[in-house]
């Protein structure tokens, strides 16, 4: 089970944008599932708990391979049954303030999730498994494991501002543990943790999600959802599709591969039905061949938890480039950081870190969200998408310097890597000049070593003014930020000098090699 993948489809009993049969797409949905005996997990809102078309077909018509369970939204009926106003547009409103836990106070976040656990239960006779969201705080989370002890949940990809949720610097996919002081960040301790691994949604474009266009409704969307059809990428492009699958299902893997397919009924069946069938046919010869396992999310969650006490690393390797391009991009993440990498147009560019710690506590902790936009981020040690402005491409660049001291980008051939040593993630970075340098990934900390012992190379880090932007400072054995009013720090080891400029830190090793301790 090395390889998973979770059909998620989460149902919505109202849409007030626009007419839609909300019913046809779940319907579709199961019939496709069930003709080819895949296991899926159908997620019900409140609204569409309590009504009967679809809490039939799912009483009724389902098999034993079906998981039913709630998907946590919050809807009128639902608040008023907990006693609370409704505040809401529509009676499903989609902004963060009225439509998510975070814009209820802690005590009502309870009082909600009883309302739809004791509805569920009248329903289906038992408590659901697993709970998802477009984001779960870590107080309902905490409170959803320790009273309903539910065995999974499932959040939205990383994204900046779409649909006015930014989620931003998380694991970012497979799953982790997170801290109960915060939903979105990793715990690094099993005390400090809320013991329900939370799977990352929708399948992001390990190349170009990241760097996704900005527009009125926060980023772009390149991800697996069906829906989704653009000359950007997407999972209603088979070609695309393809490319995904092989990426996130290499033989080799650090720890596991994931992805969740699925889409909600919002859409309506027309807009999803080409990219939902080809989908799983793919999954149903994928499967065929021993190259995955399609599981519900429960199942997922309890086979996490049998096998990793401790949030483990993953990584995802885009060593192709599916629009042809030449990029390559390399995912790595562990309970204490993430590190992405580019390879782009001959050149390197680590193009984010981020710091997971355990004791940094979400926005919404205590404080009730009193906006449409809500915000859940991790500790930016490099961020090349919020860093960078018109002048600069933020990012942590290897560079050489000649006989002269005149200093240059590192021109790169190719990456490849090597996951052979459990936990960690080599990468070999071969330049132009047939020299090699190479990056190991390990729990803790990054090392990036040269083959010969010349310390004519160095890393450049480099950030344009923006508001995004953390205080940052620098010594020769480490690298300090203030950012949301939190202070922290990245060791730093075999560093020989630091040179500090406005907006630029070039580190320069002592020998051959460079640790970035986290």
């Amino acid at each position: 089970m090395l390889n998973q993948v979770n059909i998620i489809n989460f149902i919505r009993g109202i849409e007030p944008r626009e007419e839609v049969d909300l019913v046809e797409p779940v319907r579709e949905q199961l019939s496709i599932v069930q003709k080819h005996n895949l296991p899926a997990t159908w997620l019900l809102q409140y609204d569409a708990l309590i009504d009967s078309r679809f809490t039939d077909m799912l009483l009724y018509e389902t098999d034993p391979l079906q998981e039913i369970g709630i998907w946590f939204e919050v809807v009128q009926p639902m608040a008023e049954k907990a006693g609370i106003p409704w505040r809401g547009r529509y009676p499903w409103d989609w902004h963060a303030h009225v439509g998510f836990s975070v814009g209820y106070t802690p005590e009502e976040r309870e009082r909600l999730a009883d309302v739809v656990m004791a509805e569920f239960y009248e329903k289906f006779g038992y408590y659901p498994q697993s709970v998802g969201s477009w984001f779960i705080d870590a107080h309902l989370l905490s409170y959803l494991s320790d009273k309903y002890q539910i065995t999974a949940s499932c959040n939205c990809k990383d994204q900046w501002g779409t649909d006015g949720y930014t989620l931003w610097g998380g694991y970012y996919n497979q799953a982790y543990y997170a801290s109960r002081r915060n939903g979105f960040m990793p715990a690094q301790t099993i005390d400090s943790q809320i013991p329900v691994p939370i799977f990352r949604m929708l399948g992001s474009d390990p190349i170009y999600q990241y760097e996704a266009k900005l527009g009125s409704n926060g980023q772009s969307v390149i991800t697996l959802e069906p829906v989704y059809s653009g000359d950007e990428g997407g999972g209603g492009i088979p070609e695309w599709v393809r490319w995904f699958f092989e990426v996130n299902f290499r033989p080799e893997q650090v720890s596991f591969g994931y992805a969740q397919v699925g889409q909600e009924n919002s859409f309506g069946w027309q807009q999803i039905k080409d990219g939902f069938i080809d989908q799983i046919d793919q999954l149903v010869e994928m499967q065929a061949a021993d190259k995955l396992t399609v599981v519900t999310l429960a199942e997922s969650g309890r086979w996490f938890r049998r096998r990793y006490p401790l949030t483990p690393a993953s990584s995802i390797s885009a060593l192709t480039d599916w629009r042809d391009e030449g990029h390559q991009s390399i995912w790595y993440c562990s309970r204490f950081y993430r590190v992405n990498l580019l390879r782009k147009e001959g050149t390197l560019r680590i193009r984010d870190i981020h710091l997971f710690d355990e004791t940094y506590e979400e926005r919404y902790m205590n404080d009730v969200c009193e906006d449409r936009n809500s915000r859940y981020d991790t500790l930016p040690i490099v961020d090349g998408a919020q860093w960078s402005d018109e002048q600069t491409v933020s990012g942590i660049y290897p560079i050489v310097y000649d006989a002269t001291g005149t200093e240059s980008l590192l021109a790169i051939r190719e990456l490849s890597t090597d996951e052979s040593v459990s936990g960690e993630l080599a990468v070999t970075m071969k330049l132009e000049d047939g020299s090699i340098l190479t990056m190991q990934f390990e729990e803790s900390c990054i090392t990036v070593s040269s083959q010969n012992d010349e310390a004519n190379w160095g890393l450049r880090m480099t950030w344009g003014q923006t508001p995004e932007e953390p205080g940052i400072q620098a010594t020769s054995n480490q690298i300090g930020y203030i950012y949301n009013g939190y202070d922290y720090k990245v060791k730093l080891q075999d560093v020989s000098s630091v040179d500090v400029k406005h907006s630029v830190i070039v580190l320069r090793p002592v020998t051959n090699k460079i640790k970035l301790q986290f």
